[in-house]
Formats: C-alpha cells, sequence, structure tokens
C-alpha cells in the first residue's frame, strides 16, 4: 500500500432513495424506505473510497466483513450521507466505521473491513474458487 493511510482518514457518500432501493422479498416491496442491503451498499463503498488512494497499481481491497445496525428510516425521496471512517489500518486490512445519516438523524450504524491482496495473489484464489470450507 501506499504511504499516508492512517486511522481518522474519512470518506463520503451522498445518494438519495429510490423505490429501487425498498426492500421487496419474492417481488412484493415491504416497505418504501431504504432497504438495509442499499445501506450496506453505501457503506462498503464509503469504506473502498478511504481505501483506493493508497492502493498501488499491483493491489486491490476486498469487502471480507460488513456489520449494520440499522436505526432508522429513509423513504424514498430522502438524502442519505454515508461517512466512512478509518479505525484500524495495516498493510493488508483496512477497517472502517460507518454512519448513515438523514439531515442530522443518524440511521445506521456498521463497520467494513477490506483485507488488501495483491492483484496476482487474488487471482489466483478467485481461479480455485477458493472459500473457507
Amino acid at each position: 500500500m501506499k504511504p499516508g493511510l492512517a486511522v481518522g482518514a474519512t470518506s463520503q457518500v451522498c445518494f438519495k432513495v429510490t423505490s429501487e432501493m425498498c426492500p421487496a422479498f419474492d417481488g412484493h416491496v415491504v416497505h418504501r424506505v431504504c432497504s438495509t442491503w442499499s445501506i450496506v451498499h453505501y457503506m462498503e463503498l464509503a469504506g473502498r473510497r478511504v481505501l483506493l488512494p493508497h492502493l498501488e497499481d499491483d493491489e486491490e481491497g476486498v469487502g471480507s466483513h460488513v456489520t449494520c445496525d440499522h436505526l432508522g428510516p429513509a423513504p424514498v425521496g430522502a438524502e442519505v450521507r454515508v461517512t466512512a471512517t478509518a479505525t484500524k489500518v495495516s498493510a493488508r486490512e483496512l477497517v472502517c466505521e460507518c454512519v448513515a445519516y438523514r439531515g442530522e438523524k443518524r440511521i445506521a450504524t456498521g463497520t467494513t473491513v477490506q483485507r488488501i491482496f495483491p492483484k496476482a495473489v487474488l487471482e489466483r484464489i478467485l481461479n480455485r474458487g477458493g472459500g473457507s470450507d
């Protein structure tokens, strides 16, 4: 990894809740609010944006863990802001605490973890279809 990534580094992602982001199961929309999985997507994106400027050309980040406590709703049309702040940084791992806001109200908190691999190693892992069996 390039030097410079440190605890406290931040990134922010803003989005507007759309109908496609509503929780739906078997084709049935349950609520007209932002789904937990949509918020998780933006938490991972914000965390990735913390990492990206620090990756070497031969490296890639891979999401390895995420948590999300969904605390409140964001209806269709609402603006949501997600911040990611680095809380642990090493040569091979980045941990970010994430918070999603609707206005000033906190609607979700969570953690993302990304592991950093040389692209050649990652390619070998992906080609063998490796998991943790």
